[in-house]
């Protein structure tokens, strides 16, 4: 039995259409299957700035497994322990941030995969990705299903993209603005002119080396930029974004409601 087709790759393989993703980043196996229920073609398991861990995060890479939403899994850090770990508990996609030369989009790469062609140690029984050593073929086949996402997000990295995409065993290149766009001396304002066609550029440059471009971004004209320039994977928001949006809306709506009448009595609560 083969390790299970990653269909995440696949798509990408077959320029399907955009593919629509989301941040997780609540840490939480409940709101990730939410969110994988919601429609999406992927999320994104957020381990850089959600407070996740190898535990948490298999719990959530468990909770979504009934959904067709795509996890991708974002580790803090390309340390090939780390990988190995995210590896084993059954991510098949890992998107690893602030890559910025080809000797480190080499490394990762050999992270992900086992020799001859990579790094990875031999355990795979004692994982979750195997089914425990149930699915007998997985060591022989993992390496065609693993999918490595670079972020490039640094001018450093947008100096060395072509290293960075001419790298074999890097899969994808997701675009990261805000951090661009701070590091390009723009902190907030990743939509000025500058950034804006920097952006464009490397979206040209990931395509023509014929890979797939991604990018996360919540503003208007970069989305629309994004698009027109022809990414194929792109999230516009995040679980936590959502949640506090929602909980902020639904708090004034209620204070609004029937004006100051509706407030609870000084002193009562308002709870039942």
């Amino acid at each position: 039995m083969p390790a299970p087709v990653n269909l995440f790759k696949k798509a990408l393989r077959e320029e399907t259409g955009l593919l629509t993703g989301l941040w997780v980043a609540l840490a939480n196996p409940h709101s990730a299957e939410i969110c994988a229920g919601a429609g999406f073609d992927w999320i994104l398991i957020d381990a850089e700035h959600g407070p996740n861990d190898i535990p948490l995060i298999a719990a959530q890479l468990a909770a979504v497994t009934r959904h067709p939403a795509h996890p991708v899994v974002r580790l803090p850090v390309g340390e090939p322990w780390m990988i190995k770990q995210a590896l084993d508990i059954g991510a098949q996609t890992l998107m690893i941030p602030m890559v910025e030369t080809a000797e480190q989009a080499k490394m990762l790469a050999k992270a992900l995969r086992y020799p001859p062609f990579g790094i990875r140690g031999m355990g795979a029984s004692l994982g979750r990705a195997s089914d425990f050593g149930r699915v007998s073929d997985y060591a022989d086949t993992a390496n065609d299903e693993v999918c490595l996402i670079a972020q490039i997000e640094s001018r450093l990295g947008v100096e060395n993209a072509e290293a960075i995409l001419a790298t074999e065993g890097v899969d994808a290149v997701l675009i990261g603005p805000a951090d661009l766009s701070a590091d390009m001396g723009y902190r907030g304002k990743a939509t000025v002119p500058e950034v804006m066609e920097t952006v464009e550029a490397l979206i040209g440059k990931i395509k023509a080396s014929g890979k797939p471009a991604g990018i996360m971004t919540g503003d208007a004209e970069m989305i629309a930029l994004a698009r027109r320039a022809g990414v194929r994977f792109m999230a516009n928001g995040t679980d936590t974004g959502l949640l506090a949006r929602a909980a902020a809306s639904m708090a004034a709506e209620m204070r609004n409601a029937g004006g100051a009448a509706s407030a609870p009595a000084k002193g009562a609560g308002g709870y039942s």
